[in-house]
């Protein structure tokens, strides 16, 4: 998904750079590169919606610590399944 986008963006938009990292045999890395960062961002972002959504706070975590522990652990189990099915069926 992310990677496909970016290449697309790349050939139509960044062509001078595209073709410099597909002459120098780069431009896999640099879309592996690519990929990681926007996993890592999506997945920040999608902890912090869902952490948002089940009320999963800052007072929950000082006012039942294991609680907020076994939610956070669900919710970032959670997130990386749907990040690793955005990666791996798009």
């Amino acid at each position: 998904m992310w990677g496909q986008r970016h290449l697309r963006y790349l050939k139509q938009h960044r062509k001078g750079l595209y073709s410099e990292l597909l002459i120098s045999g780069k431009l896999n890395d640099y879309l592996a590169v690519y990929k990681r960062a926007g996993r890592g961002k999506c997945f920040s972002r999608l902890v912090k919606q869902l952490a948002e959504k089940e009320g999963v706070t800052e007072a929950l975590k000082a006012e039942h610590l294991m609680l907020w522990v076994q939610k956070m652990n669900s919710i970032r189990n959670t997130a990386m399944e749907v990040v690793s099915n955005d990666l791996i069926y798009a």
